[in-house]
């Protein structure tokens, strides 16, 4: 197998370790060497939460290096920016177009920068998905992190069935059948 090198970011409570755990399942699926570290910071209180992910025949390191990730799944837009630096050249980032307002914004300290989407255009390969959107049509609204590992999935080249048994193992019985519509939803974008 190809090795893959992913950034996940998102604000704390937007599922990036579940969509590491997945990503994990899928790689021993798969019988792949995988290493993963979580950088949590304060995402307990809505900062940042950030994961590298790697996979392939022979894994010696967990942190993906500064412009080598193959991808970035940012799950709000300032966050892909925040990991744009890992990118390699050539790199995709699937983005979620959410905006998620950090508590300087919310007081006035800072704006918002409106001109993130084309930002990462110029800089990027960008899939941009209303994940937060497509999560409410599966029925579940925090179901954003497996709309975009939905639309990632397309892009590995990873078969469909592999991808359910990881799913399967890593969420919760109660929450499968949700989780699954959201990972159809986006699966089904580069489809399109």
């Amino acid at each position: 197998m190809k090795q893959i090198d992913i950034i996940i970011i998102g604000v704390g409570g937007q599922g990036t370790l579940l969509t590491s755990r997945i990503l994990g399942a899928l790689a021993l699926e798969l019988n792949t060497d995988v290493k993963v570290s979580e950088v949590h910071g304060m995402a307990q209180r809505g900062g940042s939460a950030m994961s590298f992910f790697r996979m392939g025949e022979e894994i010696h390191a967990p942190l993906v290096d500064l412009a080598c990730a193959d991808y970035i799944l940012a799950f709000e837009k300032m966050e892909a920016m925040r990991a744009l630096p890992y990118l390699k050249p050539g790199g995709t980032v699937i983005v979620n177009t959410q905006e998620i307002v950090s508590m300087p914004v919310i007081t006035g300290a800072t704006e918002y920068p409106r001109d993130l989407m084309d930002r990462l255009h110029k800089n990027a390969n960008v899939l941009a998905v209303d994940a937060a959107a497509l999560a409410i049509a599966a029925g579940e609204p925090r179901a954003v992190n497996l709309v975009l590992l939905g639309a990632f999935a397309r892009f590995t080249g990873i078969d469909r069935a592999s991808w359910d048994r990881a799913i399967a193992k890593s969420v919760p019985a109660r929450l499968l059948t949700v989780n699954e519509a959201a990972f159809e939803a986006g699966y089904q974008i580069c489809a399109k």
